[in-house]
C-alpha cells in the first residue's frame, strides 16, 4: 500500500508515486486526493456538488464553475458515475452532474494499491534497438486487445474505458516521438512506409508479430479477433473485414498470409500469421541496400522447360469424388502451418525445411487431374511449373537423360532465385512411370531405362511439392510407386456429380426448350472433359441457328457423336464449381 500512503501523507502531491501515472492537473489531483480520504474513512460515494462546496465553498457559486473538473476525472476514468445509467463524460451537462454521486474507479484503486501499475509508459527518448522499440508496439496492442475485451463485454460501458484510451493514446505519442529521435534501424517502420498502411492495417499487423514473437497461447491469429481490435461497433466489424480478405493490401503484397481450415462446425475458418519472408526481413534487417526480390515469371520467361501457371480455383471450386475430396482435404490438413510447426518440433522434418509432398493423379483422361493439380496449388497458395513429359524425348542417345536432370535442375535454379517453392507439375508422365525393361538389349530400351533411373533418383530426393499425372497406374514401375506419398484416383464422374457439372457448364442466360432436362443428358456415363466439350459444341450449333435455343434432340446428337469417338476424350482442364 506504499502508493496510497504516499499519496495521502504528501502536500506536495506532483511528488507523490502516482503523480505521472494520473496525467491530470495538480487540481485534479487535490481531488482525487480529497476523495481517496474519505474512502478511507469509509465513505464511499459523495455527490458531486458536497464535494465542490467541501473543497471549494458555494460563495458566488464558485464551486458550480469547478464541475469540469469532475468532468476530466469522469473522462480519465479515475472516478466513477454511479447511476443505472451509462452516459460517457463528454455527453453529460454540468446541471446533470452536479446531484451526481460519484466514488473512485476500480482503476484508480488498483493503481494506489499496486506499486507496479501495469501499464507503465515508457520514456521518450531514443529507440538503442528494434526488440526496443519492438517492446513499446506489443504493450500497445495489449492495450488494444483490453479495448476489445471491455467491448465485449457486460462492461462496455465502464468509465475505464476512457481511462484506457487516455494511456493509449499517449503510448502512441511517445512511440511516434521516439521514433523521430531513433537513429537505429526500425524495419517495421520501413515496412509501414513503404507500403503505406493505414492505423488500422498497422495495428494488425503488429498483433500478429506480436504472436510469432509470443511463446504463450496463440490467440491473435483468428479474423475476428483481429477484427475486433480495430473496430468500435458491429458497422465497423463489417466494414473493417475487407482488411484480411483477398485483395486487401496486406495480402496482396504477401504481408500477411493465412491458413484455411474446418472448423468443428463444418464452415472453414482462417488463421492468419506474418509471411516468412517479412518475419526474416524483421528479424534479420539488411544493413546495406535492399535486394529487388527476382519474379519468377521473369525467369520462366528466359527458359523453355516450364509454363509458370497462376492458378485461379482452389479446391473449394471442383467438383470431386467424395472420397478424392477427402484425401486432398486431409492432404491439406498435413500441410498446414501448424502441422509442419509441430512436425519440426518433433524432429520428423528439419526445421529449415518445409514438408516434401510427391503425389500422382492418375485416371481416365477428362476426368480432372490437372484442374485439380491447379486447385490444390492455389489452397497451398503456390505457383506452379507446369512440365510438359513428352518433350522428355529425344533422338540422340543421352540426351534423354541430361533432359531429366535439367528439368529438377531448372526448377531449383528458379526457386532458389526467387526464394519461393512453386508447384512442380509433370502432365501426362506415363513414360516416366512404366515398369523399366530387364532383357532387352536394345539401345532404345537401354537409354529408356537410365532416364527412368535418373528421374528415380530425382524424385527421392525432391524437395518441395510435385504432382505427376498419368492415365494408366497399373502399368507403373512399382520402385515408383513407393517413391510417391500420395496415389489418388480420379474415376468418371456419378450421376449427382454429372448433374452439377451440366448445372455449372450451361450457359445461365440462354434460352432452352420448355422440355429440357438436365436429369435426362446427366444419365450418360460422361467424363467432366466430355460433358464441357458436348456443351460447347452444341452452343456452337445453335447459336447459328435463327432461333437460338438449346434442345434436348442437339444434346443426344453431340452426345453420340462424343461417345463414338468423333470430338475424342476432350482434353478439359478441370470441372470448376460456378
Amino acid at each position: 500500500m506504499e502508493n496510497l500512503i504516499n499519496f495521502l501523507e504528501n502536500k506536495d502531491i506532483s511528488k507523490s508515486n502516482i503523480f505521472s501515472e494520473l496525467k491530470c492537473t495538480l487540481e485534479e489531483a487535490k481531488i482525487l486526493q480529497t476523495l481517496t480520504l474519505k474512502y478511507i474513512e469509509g465513505i464511499e460515494e459523495i455527490t458531486v456538488s458536497s464535494l465542490l462546496q467541501e473543497i471549494y465553498s458555494s460563495k458566488e457559486y464558485k464551486h458550480i464553475k469547478k464541475v469540469y473538473i469532475i468532468k476530466n476525472l469522469l473522462g480519465l476514468g479515475w472516478i466513477t458515475r454511479n447511476t443505472i445509467i451509462a452516459q460517457k463524460a463528454k455527453e453529460l451537462s454540468s446541471l446533470e452532474l452536479l446531484h451526481s454521486n460519484i466514488s473512485l474507479s476500480s482503476t484508480f484503486l488498483k493503481l494506489l494499491e499496486d506499486d507496479n501499475y501495469d501499464i507503465k509508459l515508457p520514456k521518450e527518448e531514443a529507440y538503442k534497438d528494434h526488440l526496443e522499440y519492438l517492446k513499446d508496439q506489443f504493450l500497445k496492442i495489449e492495450m488494444y486487445q483490453k479495448l476489445s475485451n471491455f467491448r465485449n463485454s457486460f462492461k462496455k460501458d465502464s468509465p475505464n474505458i476512457e481511462s484506457l484510451k487516455n494511456r493509449l493514446k499517449q503510448l502512441e505519442d511517445i512511440i511516434a516521438k521516439r521514433v523521430l529521435k531513433s537513429e537505429c534501424n526500425l524495419e517495421v517502420e520501413e515496412i509501414f512506409i513503404e507500403f503505406d498502411l493505414s492505423q488500422k492495417e498497422k495495428i494488425i499487423f503488429l498483433a500478429l508479430l506480436k504472436e510469432e514473437y509470443s511463446s504463450e497461447i496463440e490467440t491473435l491469429r483468428d479474423m475476428n479477433t483481429l477484427i475486433d481490435l480495430v473496430s468500435e461497433d458491429k458497422y465497423e466489424k463489417i466494414k473493417n473485414r475487407s482488411l484480411l480478405e483477398e485483395g486487401s493490401k496486406l495480402v496482396e503484397n504477401s504481408l500477411v498470409d493465412f491458413d484455411e481450415m474446418l472448423s468443428a462446425f463444418g464452415g472453414v475458418t482462417r488463421s492468419f500469421y506474418i509471411s516468412e519472408e517479412i518475419i526474416q526481413k524483421i528479424i534479420r534487417p539488411s544493413k546495406g541496400k535492399k535486394e529487388k526480390k527476382i519474379k519468377l515469371g521473369m525467369l520462366v520467361k528466359e527458359q523453355d522447360i516450364f509454363e509458370l501457371i497462376e492458378p485461379k480455383t482452389t479446391l473449394d471450386d471442383v467438383v470431386l469424388h467424395p472420397k478424392t475430396a477427402k484425401i486432398l482435404n486431409n492432404l491439406l490438413k498435413r500441410m498446414d502451418r501448424k502441422v509442419l510447426s509441430r512436425l519440426k518440433e518433433w524432429g520428423i522434418v528439419e526445421r529449415k525445411k518445409g514438408l516434401d509432398t510427391r503425389i500422382i493423379f492418375y485416371g481416365p483422361p477428362g476426368t480432372g487431374k490437372t484442374m485439380t493439380a491447379l486447385s490444390l496449388s492455389k489452397s497451398l497458395k503456390k505457383s506452379v511449373l507446369n512440365f510438359d513429359c513428352s518433350k522428355i524425348l529425344s533422338q540422340y542417345v543421352g540426351e534423354s537423360e541430361k533432359n531429366v536432370r535439367k528439368i529438377f535442375d531448372t526448377y531449383y535454379d528458379l526457386s532458389n532465385k526467387t526464394k519461393s517453392s512453386p508447384v512442380l507439375l509433370l502432365n501426362e508422365a506415363d513414360q516416366f512411370l512404366s515398369s523399366r525393361t530387364s532383357q532387352s538389349l536394345h539401345s532404345a530400351d537401354k537409354m529408356h531405362n537410365q532416364m527412368q533411373n535418373i528421374f528415380l533418383e530425382q524424385i527421392e530426393n525432391f524437395n518441395g511439392v510435385l504432382i505427376a499425372t498419368t492415365n494408366l497406374l497399373e502399368n507403373i514401375d512399382p520402385a515408383f510407386s513407393r517413391r510417391f506419398d500420395y496415389k489418388i484416383e480420379f474415376k468418371k464422374p456419378d450421376f449427382s456429380q454429372r448433374v452439377l457439372l451440366f448445372r455449372n457448364y450451361l450457359p445461365e442466360n440462354a434460352l432452352y426448350e420448355e422440355d429440357f432436362s438436365i436429369e435426362k443428358l446427366a444419365k450418360y456415363p460422361l467424363t467432366g472433359g466430355q460433358i464441357k466439350v458436348i456443351i460447347k459444341n452444341t452452343a456452337l450449333n445453335t447459336a447459328i441457328k435463327d432461333e437460338p435455343i438449346f434442345t434436348m434432340d442437339e444434346f443426344k446428337n453431340s452426345i453420340q457423336r462424343e461417345l463414338k469417338g468423333s470430338f475424342g476424350e476432350g482434353n478439359s482442364m478441370g470441372f470448376i464449381v460456378s
